[in-house]
């Protein structure tokens, strides 16, 4: 089996978790995204050099794994995709601020190194909380939540086709890929030109395939609501989870847990 085809059956993977059956999966979609929102926006809130303040916010993502039954290995390789990202955005930043910023023991690190493991914390922390968003719902559900909540429908109907256009294209990438080694000699890699060729052809089948799939949902009705069998409820559970992690991240962002678990040590 290819990398593709395997990278592919490991992301539609996410897509089964949604399924289960915890208290979580069973919580409004709405309240789960206005969780995950007030989250984001409490660890994008601190100022550049914060990173022992962030430390706290590794509850969340950690507790609701558990409350959830997600595998922790799997959604740390999912995470793991996004974090090259943020090392290419403060890999100078060591080199660009110098100043002196904190002490670690006998250790002076600079506001650079500081910076740089704040952006790391702060991209591990978002990207994990949306992954277990989607594990814990399921994009569709995701997207019917927003539209509940007067997002305009033409940007959730955008979401929800590129989500899909994602596993379009890696179907079409798994198609061509398994062609190329049933014909080639003793299943020889293709080089750099057959890939060049290979992506340009990938596009190309991949757009068709997206235009003959919109076109057979028009014929079925699709009118650019989104639609599912779930019928969405607020209750009080629903309740008690967003006021109660919306206090726990109100109390982390404005109270340095580590910093007063030092002192009261000291």
């Amino acid at each position: 089996m290819s990398h593709i085809e395997t990278s592919y059956l490991d992301f539609g993977r996410l897509e089964a978790l949604s399924r289960g059956d915890s208290f979580l999966h069973r919580l409004d979609p709405r309240t789960k995204v206005l969780t995950t929102v007030f989250f984001v926006l409490a660890v994008i809130s601190f100022d550049a050099y914060t990173v022992s303040a962030l430390l706290p916010f590794l509850l969340y993502p950690a507790v609701l794994s558990g409350w959830g039954g997600l595998p922790v290995g799997y959604l740390l390789k999912r995470v793991s995709l996004v974090m090259p990202f943020a090392l290419m955005v403060g890999l100078f930043n060591p080199l660009l601020d110098r100043d002196p910023g904190a002490t670690l023991g006998p250790l002076e690190l600079s506001g650079g190194w500081l910076s740089f493991a704040s952006i790391l914390l702060r991209v591990f922390l978002a990207s994990s909380a949306a992954f277990i968003l989607i594990a814990l719902t399921g994009m569709p559900d995701i997207a019917l939540a927003l539209e509940r909540m007067k997002v305009p429908r033409i940007f959730v109907v955008q979401i929800l086709f590129v989500y899909r256009y994602i596993f379009v294209l890696t179907e079409e990438a798994v198609r061509m890929m398994r062609a190329y080694t049933l014909r080639s000699v003793h299943g020889r890699r293709p080089g750099l030109g057959i890939y060049a060729q290979i992506v340009g052809h990938l596009l190309l089948r991949t757009l068709d395939r997206a235009r003959r799939i919109y076109l057979a949902m028009v014929s079925r009705g699709f009118d650019g609501e989104v639609h599912t069998l779930r019928t969405f409820h607020l209750g009080l559970r629903d309740v008690i989870f967003l006021v109660g992690w919306v206090s726990v991240f109100s109390l982390f962002r404005y109270q340095n847990i580590p910093a007063w678990i030092e002192r009261m040590a000291g």
